[in-house]
């Protein structure tokens, strides 16, 4: 099978998380700024669309060069090659970014990209007229960074962290992978409890039982390659997916906790929780941060609480904080981790983190407040 060049593309800051689950994986990963290089074949693409949790989008390099004129964006575009990858008949739609490079102008430049593909495929094609394009979907997308020019194939389709399970969600919700990212940053061991006080539509929770049962995150949705019969041989995606499904462990029983002050949210989460084939594995029910306690010891808490980015929100939030500083600080053997984007929060919780990562929430800023338990062996 072809080996391939392939990207993990990941939001900032969780790029090492998914350096760390391609290396689980099996794959030698290089990190980089945004996302992740390694090298793989046709099933290593489907396998990690399957399975990373953390990670964006798998897109195939399909080539890199310098280019400083159009002329050598459409030469180094023709020069790679397409009939290995695109059908006679295939669907390329091409985006474009441009940073700090002399062909800044993106609408130009998704334009020569196209029309250098087509003269290629032509070619080799022995066509005279317009290709159909009435085939399967390939996306493609060039990227000028600094002059260097890579050209991009998107094997996913829509995001990663589209998981299919989420039926409906509240106001601020967080994304899937960013989720995973916070269960995998927790360091939470399934056999030890896990709370989200303010679990919102329930995602947190959800993460952290697909990951507790290794069940694929991306068994109940599909990808953009999975349509490509040119270069997915027949019942490849079958064995994928069949070993992904015999790889799950429902045999670990977990204690995971969900709460909100909401009971519209808290029955938003049940609804998603069903959809994702785990409603027996977690309990979720309508309570408020300031009402919850626990004998229980070494568990974690994982919480996306509000940020009051609204000033009329910002005193209620930070009551919010002092109120989970007051309950959280005598848990000694509980490991604390909240993400906000309220830079303040220490002060009102009431004491400092053990430490802070900086993540971003979409285009938000936000930190991830650390609170480290020592645990009872």
């Amino acid at each position: 099978m072809q080996k391939y060049q392939l990207l993990a593309t990941a939001a900032a800051g969780i790029e090492a998380l998914v350096g760390r689950e391609l290396r689980d994986l099996g794959y030698q990963g290089q990190v980089e700024n945004g996302r992740v290089r390694f090298e793989g074949t046709i099933e290593d693409v489907i396998k990690t669309n399957l399975w990373l949790r953390c990670a964006d989008r798998i897109k195939i390099v399909v080539g890199e060069f310098d280019a400083y004129t159009f002329d050598d964006l459409f030469e180094g575009t023709k020069a790679l090659a397409w009939e290995d990858l695109l059908p006679l008949d295939a669907n390329f739609p091409v985006e474009g970014r441009s940073r700090n490079s002399k062909l800044h102008n993106v609408p130009s430049a998704q334009a020569i990209v196209k029309k250098a593909i087509v003269e290629k495929l032509s070619q080799v094609y022995h066509r005279r007229t317009r290709l159909a394009e009435t085939g399967s979907r390939y996306p493609l997308e060039v990227v000028i960074n600094k002059d260097h020019v890579m050209i991009l194939l998107d094997t996913t389709g829509s995001s990663l962290f589209k998981r299919g399970y989420r039926k409906a969600k509240g106001g601020a919700p967080l994304k899937e992978n960013m989720a995973a990212a916070l269960v995998m940053l927790a360091h939470w061991f399934p056999d030890n409890p896990f709370v989200d006080p303010v679990c919102g539509s329930g995602t947190i929770p959800i993460e952290a039982a697909l990951l507790a049962h290794n069940i694929a995150p991306g068994l109940n949705r599909d990808f953009a390659c999975e349509r490509w019969v040119n270069l997915v041989p027949e019942g490849l995606l079958d064995t994928v997916r069949d070993a992904a499904e015999d790889a799950a462990d429902y045999d670990v029983e977990l204690d995971i906790h969900g709460y909100d002050i909401d009971q519209n949210m808290i029955d938003i989460a049940k609804e998603n929780a069903r959809a994702a084939g785990l409603s027996q594995e977690i309990t979720f029910k309508q309570l408020a941060v300031k009402d919850w306690h626990t004998d229980q010891i070494n568990g974690v808490i994982v919480a996306n609480p509000p940020y009051g980015e609204r000033l009329s929100d910002q005193e209620s939030v930070r009551e919010l904080y002092r109120q989970m500083g007051e309950l959280y600080r005598p848990l000694t053997t509980w490991s604390k981790y909240i993400l906000t984007a309220d830079l303040e929060f220490e002060k009102f919780y009431g004491a400092p983190a053990t430490k802070k990562r900086k993540l971003y929430n979409g285009a938000l800023r936000t930190d991830l407040f650390q609170y480290w338990g020592k645990k009872i062996r």
